[in-house]
């Protein structure tokens, strides 16, 4: 049995609330996060003096400390889908690169369920590989099970590992918003642009209807390439 569970709160709730705070768990979770207001979230290794605070004020957002690590994240709810993998030890291989393609693959199921061309969806298999921007910001460099459109990225993941069990979080976007973000920092940034990612709707071309497609319809395509159709039930908001 696959759960999906649906909460809207602030990006810090959302964050903060631990979701072995009861202990080991015996059954995956799909979660979806859905942020009340806009944020950037920073890995769980930056500090926000990396930040230009009055800008990121200016711009309407909170600021956020992760557990995971990473590069930081810009949190815009109608640019985005926020889903996290909560799932038992055993469920997916034990290692952290081998748990982030059995996620990557895991969403390459699901979005192909809802219309994308599998031919296009790249669940990357290799190292890290990093770019300039990638140590500021999460959606710039290229992780194991991350997947990609025509080398744009798509799905963004993040893990955390403890004894109860492993979070593994995503994320996609509606719309590209990475051009917000060098703006937002204090510190010197790479002289070079920052990449603009691969949207829904990029993951077909040839219909566009992807784009559409809710949070909730998408973590039920993920409950189901994780342990099948009839084993997926919904809990409610």
């Amino acid at each position: 049995m696959v759960m999906v569970d649906e909460r809207r709160d602030t990006a810090e709730v959302l964050h903060g609330t631990d979701p072995f705070a009861d202990g080991t768990i015996t059954e995956p979770v799909v979660r979806v996060s859905e942020p009340t207001r806009p944020a950037i979230v920073l890995g769980s290794r930056q500090t926000d003096e990396l930040l230009d605070l009055a800008r990121v004020a200016d711009a309407g957002l909170d600021v956020v400390r992760r557990r995971s690590g990473g590069g930081a994240v810009l949190l815009r709810p109608e640019a985005i889908v926020w889903i996290d993998l909560v799932v038992p030890h055993g469920t997916a291989p034990d290692d952290v690169r081998g748990s982030m393609i059995w996620a990557g693959e895991r969403w390459r199921e699901a979005l192909v369920a809802r219309g994308a061309e599998r031919h296009r969806l790249d669940v990357h298999d290799g190292g890290m590989e990093c770019t300039p921007w990638s140590g500021l910001v999460c959606f710039a460099g290229l992780g194991p099970g991350e997947i990609t459109v025509e080398g744009r990225k798509l799905v963004g993941l993040s893990q955390r590992r403890t004894r109860h069990g492993v979070r593994i979080q995503g994320q996609v976007h509606r719309r590209s918003i990475l051009g917000e973000m060098p703006a937002l920092f204090s510190v010197d940034t790479p002289s070079v642009p920052i990449a603009e990612v691969a949207t829904l709707a990029d993951a077909n071309l040839a219909d566009t209807a992807l784009a559409d497609v809710t949070a909730h319809e998408l973590a039920v395509s993920l409950a189901e390439s994780i342990a099948g159709p009839a084993a997926a039930r919904t809990t409610p908001v």
